[in-house]
């Protein structure tokens, strides 16, 4: 039996949750997000507790049970709390600034590089080498920070580029001179 799956997802005040087959729609103080899942699974909403039940322990049953539970309660948290993604620049030179709503990377490339978020994402840049990516939509901002840290990703040598707060990046040994 799933573990993660058969936990209940409670509902904070202030959030309500439609359940129209199997098409989930979660409304909060932070916006609303809508997501259809496997018909197989059955999606109970019962005083304020949330529950994910599978019709039986076939394999196909058991991988969704606990996916359909996490993005449920991913839903949940993102309404009230929000998501947020941090990013580091690493190098000289290196540097992040907001033009409008674009972000605007100088990382060691003959031209900068501008990016657009999707509607519903905010880019901050604290610092010019620190970029803070927030939304509602955990999926969304993960992507976005990983299309960013794509742009320059952190090489082991000399560690430079563009990685996520808190990130190890493994380091080697140059070359040794005879």
């Amino acid at each position: 039996m799933s573990r993660v799956g058969k936990k209940p997802i409670e509902i904070p005040t202030g959030v309500t949750i439609t359940n129209d087959n199997n098409t989930v729609t979660v409304k909060g103080p932070k916006g609303e997000l809508t997501r259809t899942f496997n018909q197989d699974l059955t999606i109970t909403l019962e005083e304020n507790v949330l529950t994910v039940v599978r019709p039986s322990d076939s394999k196909e049953h058991r991988t969704i049970h606990g996916t359909t539970r996490a993005l449920l309660n991913n839903m949940v948290v993102g309404v009230t709390t929000g998501f947020e993604r941090g990013l580091e620049l690493i190098g000289v030179g290196y540097r992040a600034s907001k033009q409008g709503n674009k972000l605007v990377l100088n990382v060691g490339y003959s031209h900068p590089v501008e990016i657009t978020p999707e509607q519903g994402i905010e880019v901050e840049v604290p610092a010019n080498t620190k970029i803070v990516i927030k939304g509602i939509d955990k999926e969304r901002v993960g992507a976005l920070a990983a299309n960013i840290r794509d742009v320059r990703p952190p090489e082991p040598y000399k560690g430079k580029g563009i990685r996520y707060e808190g990130e190890h990046v493994r380091r080697k040994e140059g070359k040794t001179a005879k």
